[in-house]
Formats: C-alpha cells, structure tokens, sequence
C-alpha cells in the first residue's frame, strides 16, 4: 500500500497570526538580528501505543526528552522516530507546559509507518514539500525509502527565511532484502539529488538539513549529502562546551572534541550520526560558538542520541 504524508497545519486562532506578526515585526526593528536556534534530536521510538513492535515509550523517558529540549530551547526542532501525529501532539502538549510553545508543525510519514520524521518551530511554515513515496534500484530489486524526507520553508522574520529539510536514513542493522550500507548510501543520494535541485534553481537560498544519518563523517552517504564544489554544505560538527581548546592536531584535520551523538550498547562504542548542514548561502549566519552537543545528567534515559544544536543570525549576509 502506498504511504500516505502527513501534512499538519499549524494549530491556533487569529490571536496566534497577530502574535506571530508582532513577532517578526519586532525582530525587523532592533539594531541587532534576531538570534535563533536549530535543533536535531533522534528521539528512540517515542510511541504511545502498543503493537507496532517496536517499545512503548516510558514516561520516565518522556520526561527525559523534555527535559533536553527544555535545557536547549530550540527555535526549530527536528525530530525522529516520532510514533505518528498523536506522538507529536503528545510531545507539543508536555512542552507548552514548560513554556516551550510550538504553534507550526509538520510530519512526514514513510514506507516505514512505525516512526515518522517530524518538525516542531516557533516560526511559520510557509511551504511544504516532503517526500513521503520515494524509492531506489538495487541489484535488479525496487526498495522504497523507509522514512519520509520532510522539507518545508520556514518564515524566521519578514526579511529572512530558510528551507529546512529533516531526514532519518537506513539504520546499520541487517536486514534481508539488501545491504543496510547500501540502502543507506541510495537514501543518501536521494536526499542530495533533491538538496542539489533547489540550489540548482535557487543558488544563493538559506536551507538546512538535519537528522539521523545513521553513519560518520567519512562514510559514503554522508559524503553523499554533504556534496562537493560548488554547493557543497558546511558540516557544523557541534561537540561538548567542555571547555576544550586545542586545534587540529594534523593540517586539514578536525580539532579533538567531543562531538559523539549516538550510543551503541551492544558494541560499547560512542560515533557521531547525527548531523546539522548548511549551503553555502546559510553558512554566513552560522555562529559556530553557539553549536553544541548537549552534555546534560542521565541523557541515556531519553534516548542512545545526543540532541545536536546550531544557532543563527536572522539576516542575510
């Protein structure tokens, strides 16, 4: 059966179009842009009910994952293995509790109909374009891309704007049909061909993808959507405000932070998957001193990955 996308509008009366207004009429006004935060974080399964196969998510490890949204407060927030609308709805209610309101978000549903990608902002979506039917040749064979590819335009202030796509790619588990790198590295190229579209027409536009890439920094899917020449995207390598100074060890090389994102349990070992990048036309309202692993007590009770965050300037540059 053919996937269906969900797409959610914003929810609210007029009073939430007046305040959002006076929002972006405000920020135009100061002498200094307004500041704003992205967010990426692979929730672990959030799902409320039971018979998907996959766990029901404990309130104790709710409340865990409010608790990182709460201490990075994001603007926008990119999420993944959500566990369909009422998860999301779920999780937009425990978060205006805490004062973090999200009037606009979106879902996007895949072949995959367990978990869903999702996006929560503060700021209006203005177009929706997720891919929710996509799929890819492999050794003579027809594969569908699990998850859902959300991409939207997001209205920061009047006078800036960005595309923002959010995906969740094959995970490194076998499975039957196909080889798990392979599959990945075919969702990769997916991605890249619709990121390469929209700068193709559009060279100069804001836009951002973040997510679960579920492979490291030198691994041909992330190499894949990274990109080279001319729009090749800045790779933001968010690590630990721990403190640490000391540069790149070798020339070109990256400096030795802590950036590790994802647990795996049963190897006991600790990679970076998650991602936050940019095309060159976002770059220049990147602060990289405000990008960051979040590093915060009893993490793993929310889920084996990190939330990652970058923070930006609203103004062209």
């Amino acid at each position: 059966m053919k996937p269906m996308g969900i797409r959610l509008r914003r929810r609210g009366g007029w009073w939430t179009w007046v305040a959002c207004a006076w929002m972006l009429g405000v920020a135009t006004l100061g002498a200094e842009p307004l500041k704003f935060r992205v967010a990426t974080y692979n929730v672990a399964n959030y799902i409320l009910q039971e018979g998907t196969g996959r766990p029901v998510k404990t309130e104790e490890s709710r409340q865990q994952v409010c608790r990182a949204v709460e201490l990075l407060r994001p603007d926008v927030l990119a999420l993944q293995e959500m566990g369909g609308a009422e998860a999301v709805e779920e999780l937009r209610r425990r978060l205006a509790v805490r004062g973090l309101d999200y009037p606009w978000w979106e879902i996007a549903s895949g072949w995959d109909t367990n978990i869903q990608v999702a996006l929560l902002s503060r700021f209006p979506i203005v177009a929706r374009r997720s891919h929710t039917n996509e799929s890819y040749l492999l050794n003579g064979r027809r594969l569908h891309v699990s998850r859902g590819i959300l991409e939207v335009d997001l209205q920061v202030v009047e006078s800036y704007r960005f595309t923002m796509f959010v995906v969740h790619l094959k995970s490194r588990r076998p499975v039957g049909v196909a080889d798990q790198a392979d599959m990945r590295l075919e969702e990769a190229r997916i991605v890249r061909a619709k990121i390469e579209e929209r700068l193709t027409r559009q060279p100069g536009i804001n836009l951002l993808i973040a997510g679960d890439f579920n492979d490291v920094k030198n691994s041909r899917p992330v190499r894949a959507i990274q990109g080279s020449g001319r729009f090749r995207l800045t790779d933001t390598r968010p690590a630990e405000p721990n403190g640490d100074t000391v540069g790149p060890v070798r020339p070109r090389s990256d400096a030795p932070r802590i950036v590790w994102t994802h647990f795996y349990e049963p190897e006991d070992s600790y990679s970076r998957v998650d991602y936050i990048m940019l095309s060159p036309g976002m770059t220049p309202e990147w602060l990289p001193e405000e990008t960051y692993v979040l590093a915060y007590p009893n993490w793993g009770l929310a889920s084996d990955h990190r939330p990652i965050v970058a923070t930006f300037v609203a103004e062209d540059r």
